[in-house]
């Protein structure tokens, strides 16, 4: 019996470019790259070029008086014995260790209220994210009010509920970073919360609904439902709150200006200080470093319990 046999043809080969055609393609490279170069070369000048000086320096000593000079580790041999880097490095972590898990809250349960179709849910939903577009030195300087130990409307509200030693807030070294701590979840929850909606939205109602059929309760369709599928939303919150605690400066500066004493000083204030009011750039670009190595770590290990967990 004869077998038929069928040879395969090899795909035609495509035409050969002509100029017209080279001439389109170079023509459409340049646009492309005449839309990308500002937004690089602004990027190159104003943080590529100082990140990597700033890296350089790290390892020399400058004053910007006398040309820079190599010294090597000394930055950062002198950083472990300087006690107002580790008194910042605390308090950076106190603040972080406040400020995530607080806001996450916050926004989370923000979100969650205001997901529900109520009377005037788009007033309260732009009420909750004002205060993130509202100036920060206004949002510093009501809130000081607000925590003013003798006058301030909130331990005035503490004496009437019978508290009789309210705290000192930003004039006590124990609780002005709290009182930070306070005004930044409230400053940065509304935020947050949009993400947090983008995410319930995204949420099918059929689960729900299934679960419902099933006899789930609220708090059960919540824990096995509405957690996991935010999880995506949860990790990049979380990992956008970190890098935003681990630089604060701002609000901090406004508020409290470190003190009282040294309570609430952190790296970022601690680079601005050596920095620009010391003039020491060497020791201060180190600094920059070890917090730009923290927030690194921090992150990889993150994205690491991430794909571990979804793997």
């Amino acid at each position: 019996m004869a077998t038929a046999m069928t040879k395969t043809k090899a795909p035609p080969a495509p035409p050969p470019r002509g100029p017209e055609q080279r001439r389109r393609t170079r023509r459409n490279t340049l646009i492309g790259w005449s839309f990308i170069f500002p937004n690089f070369l602004g990027f190159a000048l104003f943080t590529l070029v100082p990140v990597i000086a700033a890296f350089v320096l790290a390892f020399m000593e400058w004053d910007s008086y006398r040309a820079p000079e190599w010294i090597g580790l000394d930055n950062f041999a002198e950083m472990l014995e300087d006690e107002n880097f580790r008194v910042a490095l605390g308090n950076t972590l106190y603040y972080a260790a406040g400020h995530i898990p607080l806001t996450m809250l916050a926004a989370l349960g923000l979100a969650i209220v205001l997901n529900r179709k109520i009377r005037g849910v788009a007033f309260f939903r732009t009420a909750a994210f004002f205060p993130y577009v509202t100036s920060l030195v206004a949002v510093a300087v009501v809130w000081n009010m607000l925590f003013n130990p003798t006058m301030g409307p909130v331990n005035q509200f503490l004496g009437a509920i019978g508290v009789s030693d309210p705290p000192g807030w930003v004039a006590s070294t124990d609780w002005a970073m709290p009182a930070v701590i306070i005004t930044s979840v409230w400053r940065d929850m509304g935020y947050y919360m949009v993400l947090y909606l983008a995410g319930l939205q995204s949420i099918p109602e059929e689960y729900y609904e299934a679960a419902r059929v099933d006899g789930a309760n609220a708090w059960h369709r919540f824990w096995h439902i509405t957690l996991p599928s935010l999880r995506p939303t949860t990790f990049f919150v979380l990992v956008m709150l970190t890098v935003q605690s681990f630089k604060v400066l701002d609000l901090i500066v406004v508020m409290t200006d470190g003190g009282p004493g040294r309570s609430t000083l952190v790296l970022s204030q601690l680079v601005y200080r050596e920095g620009i009011t010391e003039g020491h750039f060497g020791y201060s670009s180190a600094i920059a470093l070890v917090l730009f190595v923290i927030v690194l770590g921090v992150t990889v290990l993150q994205f690491r319990l991430n794909e571990r967990r979804n793997g």
